[in-house]
């Protein structure tokens, strides 16, 4: 008996000794350093608490003998910036999770995630592509790399601010400055790169809805170019401009002529002076157009200063036609305005005209328009249909005011016109926009094509209703009516709409 309760006794401390091993292990294994678990393991399996409690306290002592050791200073934040930039662009990670093995398990687990997540991936790479080769493609581009270093970086930050991160004052601010560097460069002022700026600088100011800035730089720009060709035109009369286009008797002679022979060598033609006269005056008259249809807009309304501006480049344009037909065109002078650029001086001044209502002067610049403009174009309909609601809408008799059509270069229209023979021409013209918008196919043709046939349709309607013929300008604003709704253009529906409303009331 008492021999078996020793042996309980024995079992029975055994146990508790046992246990409390256990808990002290679980403890310490958060405690003591790794190297130590071998020794806490053979000490649980001796299985005497004494081993345990004197190991534990020989690992406080040895732990305290290390405290003595000095410890590192922190490292600047700029250091551990650095070393966090390290390891976040560190594509290791990246490139282990993409290799073979790492690939297929993650599929295994996860197959939509990892797709979508490969998509995503090659998203983002395709827009850093994208973003990339736009940025080069626009920045670096001749029209910055044609410039000095420090122009075009002060240009680069006007684009920047007037287009991508809109902030006027900064604009205007680089715009002024790339402005002072040509001049403090010596860069020519009527060159096309620098005339290009201030050009530049004016739509900037129409953009942002600043049309009276935009008026006074361009007003200053045309003042400038006229000056130039003054200054020239007087030059070639006091006999200081010889026959090549350059200066009689000086030193820019001299130098001009090693240049010029130096650029026939490398086969490039220089520009003289009579070369740079048509430059800068056909950019004035493009210019002087422009200051038209901005006069002309509906937040400045100067319609006087408008018309001013658009006769004034017709005069100038058949004014330089009429001198190369008398003189003869002028070593170097080369080619005057194109024939499209021509039309749209006379289109812009008889658009104006039409708007004071005053056709029988749009109505010869409509037509002169109309033989420059080339017969497979979608504007050349355009332009016919201008020509017919002018004519339909001259007054019988035209007064001596007819005169003035003739200082514009265009014909006047007959003095006595009847009515009949105006809505004959007019319903003439009408039909010709009709077919001429059918007939343009492929490439050349545009929405502006389907738009020119509704608006003939409509102003069939409207000549026929003049004319009294009521059942053919309703089958007319019919047609207008479903093709405007069937293209979507609003203005014609609404034109046809309004003829269909008037019938009725027309007798």
């Amino acid at each position: 008996m008492s021999s078996s309760r020793n042996v309980a006794r024995l079992s029975s401390g055994s146990r508790s000794s046992f246990m409390h091993a256990q808990c002290i292990r679980r403890r310490s294994a958060r405690l003591v350093a790794p190297w130590f678990s071998t020794r806490l393991e053979c000490a649980r399996v001796a299985g005497t608490e004494a081993a345990i409690i004197h190991i534990v306290q020989q690992q406080r002592y040895q732990s305290s003998s290390h405290e003595p050791t000095e410890q590192k200073p922190p490292l600047p934040p700029s250091k551990l910036l650095l070393r966090a930039l390290k390891q976040g662009l560190s594509f290791r990670p990246l490139l282990s999770a993409f290799r073979g093995q790492s690939l297929r398990s993650l599929f295994r687990q996860s197959p939509e995630e990892l797709v979508l997540a490969i998509a995503l991936l090659c998203g983002i790479a395709g827009i850093s592509v994208y973003v990339g080769y736009a940025y080069f493609n626009y920045f670096q581009s001749k029209q910055f790399t044609r410039f000095p270093p420090p122009i075009a970086k002060s240009l680069r930050r006007a684009l920047y601010y007037s287009n991508y991160t809109p902030d006027p004052r900064l604009a205007l601010k680089y715009y002024k400055m790339a402005l002072e560097q040509c001049s403090e460069a010596g860069l020519d002022p009527f060159s096309d790169e620098v005339m290009g700026i201030r050009i530049q600088l004016a739509a900037w100011f129409e953009k942002i809805g600043s049309y009276k800035n935009s008026i006074e730089v361009l007003e200053a720009l045309l003042q400038d170019c006229g000056k130039w060709v003054e200054k020239l035109e007087k030059g070639v009369q006091d006999g200081l401009v010889d026959n090549s286009g350059r200066l009689v008797g000086s030193l820019e002679t001299q130098r001009a002529g090693a240049e010029a022979d130096a650029e026939s060598e490398a086969h490039i033609a220089p520009e003289n002076l009579w070369a740079k006269r048509t430059r800068i005056l056909g950019k004035s008259v493009g210019i002087s157009v422009k200051l038209g249809e901005l006069y002309s807009d509906e937040h400045v309304l100067q319609s006087d200063s408008a018309g001013e501006r658009l006769v004034w480049a017709v005069e100038t344009v058949l004014k330089e036609l009429q001198r190369r037909q008398i003189e003869g065109v002028k070593a170097g002078e080369g080619d005057w305005m194109s024939p499209g650029q021509i039309g749209g001086a006379l289109e812009a001044l008889g658009n104006h005209y039409e708007s004071k209502s005053q056709y029988y002067l749009a109505a010869p610049l409509f037509l002169q328009a109309i033989s420059l403009s080339p017969s497979n174009s979608c504007h050349t309909a355009v332009l016919m249909n201008n020509l017919a609601i002018s004519l339909a809408q001259q007054p019988i008799h035209v007064s001596s005011n007819s005169s003035q059509s003739s200082q514009v270069g265009g014909p006047a229209v007959g003095a006595q016109p009847t009515r009949a023979a105006l809505l004959a021409s007019a319903r003439s013209w009408a039909l010709q926009a009709q077919q001429a918008a059918r007939k343009v196919q492929g490439e050349d043709r545009t929405s502006e094509c389907d738009e020119a046939c509704a608006v003939a349709l409509c102003n069939l309607g409207d000549i026929a209703t003049m004319a009294g013929d009521l059942e053919e300008a309703r089958r007319r604003f019919e047609e207008g009516l479903t093709l405007s709704r069937r293209i979507s253009f609003e203005e014609g529906a609404m034109q046809a709409q309004e003829g269909l409303t008037r019938l009725p009331k027309t007798s």
